[in-house]
């Protein structure tokens, strides 16, 4: 099992409307069939701002399936994903993607 964690660091005052985007995606992932993902924020730390989103998967194979399967969507599914996340670079300054393996 492999934990996926995506991290943003938004700009000043942005991380809710980042919140909000990732929340309907990862509902709309369920719809997908894609699993849930557990959406946080910082509450304390260093930089400010960050929101992290997690799953997890049952092996880098299905990550990478997963991950194809964005690109395989139908046209209804493709606008709902690009009105849920149009604009978000404007949110973001920098991120970056985490993949641990989750040890038995």
């Amino acid at each position: 099992m492999y934990l996926i964690r995506e991290v943003f660091h938004c700009r000043p005052g942005k991380v809710r409307k980042l919140v909000e985007k990732f929340l309907a995606m990862s509902k709309l992932n369920e719809e997908m069939g894609m699993g849930k993902m557990r959406v946080m924020t910082d509450f304390s730390g260093a930089p400010y701002w960050t929101l992290v989103a997690e799953f997890e998967v049952d092996s880098m194979k299905a990550f990478e399936d997963m991950m194809q399967s964005m690109g395989d969507m139908d046209d209804a599914t493709t606008k709902k994903f690009e009105a849920i996340m149009d604009g978000y670079h404007d949110l973001i300054d920098h991120g970056g993607r985490e993949i641990y393996k989750i040890e038995a």
